[in-house]
């Protein structure tokens, strides 16, 4: 009776295994699609979010291209690739945003630095962050107007020594109860301000140049800064 059944449980077993394989792959095609899906509206959430906070480094009043279209990507000795958004009216770049970093309190603090054409500060705005709230948070212009104070800014406005809060006896004021934020994010400014002046010729060449023209007198620039500087 036994070794009668046994193709039965053979077969039912079987049946069984293609039955839960072919769930199982179902699964896993529902998931790689959601997985797609996701991963698409997450980059155009990223994008608007980007083009959002450009608009306020980069005022539209002074260009009249898409600021996300054709960025540059620079070479620097002293970081790593910087993604570079430029501002034209007409082919004259008219001023450049790009990311820049801090370590802060809490962990990385991300901003984007909006320069016009000469170095001077347009704006700079906090991307994201894990700052104490209530404290370190006050880099966020929703919470405090303190941003704004680098507005006009460049890197000899004000001279080194007043790259520093006040307590340091710099130009910026620190928070109260939260030093180390402002410290990271000043120091950060300045840092951006210093990849500006290092590449000017190559930020604010008209935009008729090629990219592979851009990128090649990118590393001339860094080079010659460099061997100048030893």
């Amino acid at each position: 009776m036994s070794d009668a059944l046994g193709p039965l449980r053979r077969t039912g077993v079987a049946y069984q295994a293609g039955l839960l394989g072919g769930f199982t792959l179902i699964a896993a095609a529902l998931l790689v699609m959601g997985d797609m899906a996701t991963r698409e509206t997450i980059a155009l959430r990223k994008a608007e979010d980007l083009a959002a906070s450009l608009s306020q480094v980069l005022p539209p009043a002074i260009h009249d291209n898409d600021l996300l279209e054709q960025p540059l990507i620079l070479q620097d000795p002293e970081a790593a690739p910087v993604v570079v958004y430029r501002a034209l009216r007409g082919l004259q770049v008219t001023g450049v945003a790009y990311r820049i970093d801090a370590a802060g309190y809490a962990g990385e603090i991300e901003l984007i630095l909006g320069l016009d054409a000469e170095g001077g500060v347009l704006g700079v705005r906090v991307l994201s962050h894990t700052e104490t709230p209530g404290l370190g948070d006050k880099i966020e212009l929703a919470k405090d107007d303190w941003i704004l104070g680098f507005d006009g800014r460049s890197l000899d406005d004000p001279p080194a020594e007043g790259w520093a809060v006040k307590k340091d006896g710099g130009t910026f004021d620190q928070f109260s109860g939260a030093t180390i934020t402002p410290r990271a994010v000043i120091g950060a400014i300045r840092r951006g301000l210093a990849f500006f002046a290092r590449h000017r010729d190559t930020l604010t060449v008209p935009a008729e140049r090629t990219t592979a023209d851009l990128v090649r007198r990118s590393a001339g620039d860094a080079r010659g800064q460099d061997g100048a500087e030893r």
